[in-house]
């Protein structure tokens, strides 16, 4: 796919990852509309780039039919949707208070999948509208963000593990379902990243993390997540793939 001038859809696009990508795909020309719950920050960053701002919550039918919907108008179409939208949670299974509270778990399943389900869904039934832009009818490309905890997630991770287990299981299905439209969905899978999500963690935890990856020992940055997503829309013949972007890391237990 030829960046220039196709319209990305990009959730969590006002911070991290999505920030890194919508700048990234900005300056090869891209069209991009942001999808965020952040108002101040997206708004920002959509005028320093050119974008279109929606305050969206991914899970929110509605609100993301109605964004969708707006983009496509504005823009003429959508070629492209990178899902970066999600949260982390560190609550143990069973813990000093007692068991994890449902909701908890219920909420992180909520956004971290579902609401990643959603947006792509309708991205592609938009997408799929699309006339062909080269001879195999490629009509677009979809990213999800899973992450290394997907295959080795720590101590109290359970409901982000399983958010991100389930992002990486229905890659193939999904890829499989939308190959017919001449639709790629692949994911990548981040490992250590500085991002708004490690914030909070103490230098201390961060050596810890850090010492874990094989190299280089250090963290990763937002914008080399952003490659890889540029390396996925370009690349046609990347299809049905979860790539793991950690260095090597193999989480240990904590």
């Amino acid at each position: 796919m030829d960046i220039k001038d196709k319209v990305a859809v990009i959730t969590g696009g006002a911070s991290g990852l999505g920030e890194a990508t919508a700048r990234r795909i900005s300056t090869i020309g891209a069209k991009v509309a942001i999808f965020d719950r952040d108002e101040e920050k997206g708004v920002a960053l959509a005028k320093e780039l050119d974008a279109k701002f929606y305050s969206v919550n991914v899970v929110d039918e509605d609100q993301v039919q109605d964004a969708i919907t707006d983009t496509v108008k504005t823009f003429g179409a959508i070629h492209i949707c990178c899902n970066y939208a999600g949260i982390s949670e560190a609550v143990r299974t069973v813990g000093r208070d007692g068991p994890h509270p449902l909701e908890r778990f219920k909420r992180v399943i909520e956004i971290n999948l579902i609401g990643t389900f959603n947006v792509l869904r309708l991205a592609a039934f938009e997408m799929a509208k699309n006339e062909p832009y080269n001879e195999y009818g490629g009509r677009g490309c979809i990213i999800n963000t899973a992450s290394a905890a997907a295959y080795d997630g720590q101590i109290g991770q359970a409901a982000y593990s399983a958010s991100k287990g389930g992002v990486v299981g229905m890659t193939l299905p999904i890829a499989r379902d939308l190959a017919s439209m001449g639709i790629r969905v692949n994911t990548i899978a981040p490992g250590l990243i500085r991002t708004p999500l490690l914030a909070g963690a103490s230098q201390q935890v961060l050596d810890l993390l850090t010492a874990q990856v094989l190299y280089p020992k250090r963290l990763g940055e937002a914008d080399e997540i952003a490659h890889v997503a540029v390396t996925l829309m370009e690349n046609e013949y990347l299809n049905a793939e979860v790539i793991r972007m950690d260095g090597g890391i193999r989480m240990q237990a904590r």
